[in-house]
């Protein structure tokens, strides 16, 4: 398979995809271990090494070839890139979400507790005088549901979101989607 369209062309574009799936899952190896999934992050590090071993052996086989850096590196950044996609759609992990509120929490309370979303609210004193608190955790596939729950209701609150590395126990989970819509049923 020695031919120029081989090493310039072919071999460089193999070397890019086998980079970019490489990086990738190192991405998402990362992500497992911050997020705590310990049991998942060893499986996908024994395929993405194994990618990046025949990669980089196939650089070193032909280093005359600039060619193969090009793929290198623009699989490095491609794959990065790819990477925190994939991340975001999977979108592992908890966050908690932060409130504070100057106006009457009241409505903003009911409504995230009505669409499953536990709330634990406190008053507190802010520069300007007294306000409302609320913390909120939940499963991070759900966060643009409840910041646009928080818009709604109040679209001058200030907001917080923080990455949750550990959480105690499932309590605090929204009510699945199932049993939400029996009970508007049920009224």
């Amino acid at each position: 398979m020695e031919s120029p369209v081989f090493d310039f062309i072919i071999l460089p574009i193999l070397i890019l995809l086998a980079r970019i799936v490489d990086v990738s899952m190192d991405t998402i190896r990362v992500i497992l271990i911050a997020k705590g999934y310990r049991n998942y992050a060893p499986v996908v590090g024994f395929f993405q090494s194994l990618v990046w071993v025949i990669t980089i052996s196939r650089v070193m086989v032909n280093l005359e070839n600039w060619m193969t850096y090009v793929g290198y590196a623009g699989g490095f950044a491609l794959g990065t890139y790819i990477g925190m996609r994939i991340e975001s759609r999977l979108a592992l992990g908890h966050e908690l979400i932060r409130v504070i509120t100057r106006t009457d929490p009241v409505e903003l309370i009911n409504s995230l507790r009505e669409s499953g979303y536990p709330v634990t609210s406190v008053t507190g004193q802010g520069r300007e005088g007294e306000v409302g608190i609320l913390y909120i955790i939940m499963q991070r596939k759900a966060m643009s549901e409840v910041v646009s729950i928080i818009k709604k209701f109040n679209p001058k609150a200030f907001y917080t979101i923080e990455d949750m590395r550990f959480v105690s126990n499932g309590t605090y989970m929204p009510r699945s989607r199932k049993l939400l819509r029996r009970r508007a049923q049920a009224r």
